[in-house]
């Protein structure tokens, strides 16, 4: 991969909303050259998706309950992690899933509309899986940063600093 399809990745990772013809003046290439260059990164599944950051927490009756879960697991012969997180990934309610080093083998994120649903996903499907040996769930909280995102930065004090 060359320099020029490594600086469009970091802009367009920064930034999906950018068009074309601003991206090919950016790195310093034609619009035909960047819409190539594109095609092909998606072709080779280097670009998987573009998307958006959004504070749900905005939107009425949006905001949902979002958790993260250590699981301790068996590793498979043969396969590792790899057999046992293609089946946990599988489940709609996961978000994300990462091998982690540490405690923990694996962390799911999950996403429900309330704090009952995901204890229900995991005590009726995570947890019945044959190589699961534990788990243990986070609940997110507050949401402050989020792919380089800050959340609800609140307002700027405009007002005169004024001391004695």
């Amino acid at each position: 991969m060359n320099d020029k399809a490594v600086e469009v990745l970091q802009i367009i990772e920064s930034n999906g909303r950018v068009t074309v013809p601003t991206l090919a003046k950016m790195v310093d290439a034609t619009e035909e050259e960047v819409n190539q260059l594109l095609k092909q990164l998606e072709d080779d599944k280097v670009i998987l998706s573009y998307s958006a950051v959004i504070d749900w927490s905005k939107v009425n009756k949006q905001e949902g309950v979002t958790a993260m879960i250590d699981v301790k697991v068996t590793p498979q012969r043969g396969v590792g992690f790899d057999e046992v997180a293609e089946r946990i990934y599988r489940f709609p309610e996961v978000k994300a899933l990462y091998l982690m080093s540490g405690a923990y083998d694996l962390q799911v994120v999950i996403e429900g509309n309330t704090m009952t649903e995901i204890a229900r996903f995991v005590s009726e499907k995570l947890s019945t899986i044959d190589t699961v040996i534990s788990t243990t769930t986070h609940f997110q909280l507050k949401k402050y940063k989020h792919d380089g995102v800050v959340f609800d930065q609140g307002e700027e004090d405009h007002r005169i600093v004024v001391t004695p």
